[in-house]
């Protein structure tokens, strides 16, 4: 995370960023939330406007009657006495009143939607972004990170836009407020703005560094939050055996008890300044009741200014707590926003924001051409001249020392990773650019820990197709296939039967069955199979070797083992050996060489 200055320039520029993530269409909404602010500013200032006339018309009736616009206004009215004037200001003010309050209404409602609407744009680019990345960004990076700022730091960037919107329009009532106040007394509207001003400017500087400080701890331990649940209850089988349920809860304790003072005292800095304005705001009518009721007129004659002074203020305080509030919102959100603008900064290849590619089908041959690869440039080689071809349907097994390069080798060929050197050929052609993502189609993969959503089995052996679309026969057939449709079939509810938070409720045999259905409802033309058996006991593992035998010779098939009895049936055979590779073996070279 980035850390973050008071500098009003990093301010600014941070707001900008953020606002250059909102898409064409959010900005013309914005466009048109602030012609909507134009708007309720001139009612705001209609209905103030009217005050004056309406308090002076019943206290003062013939002195208002003699005002230059009343008397335009009544000869166009067809009024002759300053008694028939009362009931065309009452229903002007009454009229200005509620068409002001509803225009506030419609900017609330307005403000809040389109802020939060942005925000769940925000969130959902953020998380396309992060799917696109490459898969060495993913290793890299630890997805409590991810998943802190799409469920809670985009919260505070979307609070941090409805804050914007609410400081925006606040601001824009606030001046036709004191404009109509100046063109009523000016004094009395300097004074105001002065007092409430100067007011708010000094609890901003005495609170500024507080919110900047508390803005990195709850970014931090929003992060540390999520950590300590994922880590908590997605280990909880060893959590339970282990014992460990305290230091997990310790964990969270630490973190979520940091998170809420801190965000609770930014809260509290949010909302205080308002009960003191509020008894500011008391002191000042009283004291300008008593400087007007001196001039000519008395307290009588100051009545119509004193009503709209005390209507202004009831309109400018919160109008200028919402404008404070909504600065240290800003403030405090400052790290949130770093973060988030990171993350909706990643980069993202043309060719990766393809909705629909056409897999590339094996025809000949994948080759690996004398090819290197290291995670960063200060890690040693992991391969170094690797040089293979695999032929079209052919069925081979790799093995190697653990830490070898073997799942580094596959991740590879699954088009995760780069080469550091040499090169990838299918069919002749570098995997490189826009092919690997069509490359990807043509491939399926079971790996050793199967991901199963809590969904049907239908749903998780047609992984990532909508419910809606998912061939029930293909699912069939793919479960057939993987000697599973019994099992399937004798549920009660068949492919519709729930199977629980990560597969819970099957065995490991069944786990790694619906991993190779899913494989086969892919219509893969290669089958990658990385230690799938290797966590299962040796009968259910028989069990599994003989289906992926089943399988018809169609399929290029590719066998990461440790026990070397499951490659028995393998046409080549592949050693990784410190990094490199060795070829050209028997199934009786591999046995001599394990004993």
């Amino acid at each position: 995370m980035l850390m973050v200055t008071s500098s009003k320039t990093q301010f600014f520029s941070l707001i900008t960023q953020l606002f250059s993530h909102v898409s064409k269409r959010r900005k013309f909404q914005f466009a048109l939330l602030l012609a909507l602010s134009l708007v309720s500013s001139l009612a705001e200032i209609i209905s103030l406007g009217a005050v004056g006339p309406f308090i002076g018309i019943l206290t003062q009736p013939e002195i208002v009657f003699a005002s230059p616009v009343i008397t335009t206004f009544a000869s166009q009215m067809g009024i002759e006495t300053a008694a028939d004037m009362v009931m065309p200001l009452t229903v002007i003010f009454a009229l200005a009143a509620i068409l002001a309050g509803l225009l506030r209404l419609l900017l609330l409602w307005v403000g809040l939607r389109l802020g939060n609407v942005t925000g769940a744009d925000l969130g959902l680019e953020i998380f396309r972004r992060t799917l696109y990345q490459p898969y060495r960004i993913h290793v890299a990076r630890n997805s409590s990170e991810i998943i802190s700022a799409i469920t809670q730091k985009v919260r505070a960037a979307t609070d941090v836009l409805i804050s914007g919107i609410a400081v925006f329009t606040s601001g824009i009532l606030f001046l036709a407020i004191i404009i109509t106040l100046l063109w009523q007394d000016p004094m009395i509207a300097i004074v105001a703005s002065l007092s409430f001003g100067v007011a708010y400017v000094l609890i901003a500087m005495q609170t500024s560094k507080r919110l900047t400080k508390n803005s990195e701890k709850i970014a931090t331990e929003q992060t540390h939050v999520v950590k300590a649940l994922q880590e908590g209850l997605g280990a909880i089988r060893d959590v339970l055996i282990e014992g460990t349920q305290s230091v997990y809860a310790d964990l969270y304790k630490g973190s979520i008890y940091s998170l809420m003072r801190a965000s609770a005292e930014n809260v509290y800095i949010n909302q205080a300044p308002r009960y003191v304005m509020e008894a500011l705001g008391l002191v000042l009518v009283a004291m300008f009741a008593l400087v007007l009721s001196s001039r000519t007129g008395g307290i009588q004659g100051a009545l119509p200014i004193l009503a709209m002074l005390a209507l202004a203020a009831q309109r400018l305080l919160p109008l200028m707590q919402q404008l404070f509030g909504g600065w240290a919102t800003l403030k405090g959100s400052l790290a949130a926003m770093h973060d988030v603008i990171d993350l909706l900064e990643q980069p993202v290849k043309d060719y990766d924001r393809q909705q629909t590619v056409s897999s590339v089908h094996l025809n000949k041959a994948i080759h690996f051409k004398n090819v290197g690869f290291r995670y960063t440039e200060e890690t040693p080689w992991v391969l170094q001249g690797v040089d293979f071809a695999i032929e079209k349907g052919s069925r081979v097994g790799i093995v190697g020392a653990t830490g070898g390069g073997k799942s580094t080798l596959m991740d590879l060929l699954l088009g995760l990773l780069e080469p550091g050197y040499g090169s990838i050929l299918i069919d002749g052609t570098p995997l490189e650019g826009a092919k690997v993502i069509a490359w990807q189609q043509s491939l399926a993969h079971v790996p050793q820990q199967i991901f199963l959503s809590d969904g049907t089995i239908a749903e998780n052996i047609a992984f990532g197709t909508d419910p809606g679309q998912i061939d029930l026969e293909r699912v069939r057939v793919a479960a057939e296939q993987a000697n599973l449709a019994e099992f399937i079939e004798s549920r009660p509810n068949a492919y519709q039967e729930r199977i629980g938070e990560r597969g819970i409720r099957l065995s490991g045999g069944q786990r790694q069955r619906i991993g190779i259905a899913r494989a086969l409802y892919k219509r893969a033309d290669v089958l990658i199979f990385d230690e799938a058996t290797s966590s299962l006991d040796s009968e259910t593992e028989k069990n599994i070797i003989r289906t992926i035998e089943s399988l018809d010779h169609d399929f290029t098939t590719l066998i990461i083992a440790h026990r070397i009895s499951t490659l028995e049936n393998c046409d080549q055979f592949l050693l990784l050996d410190n990094g490199k590779i060795r070829q050209n073996l028997s199934y009786q070279d591999l046995l001599e060489r394990n004993q």
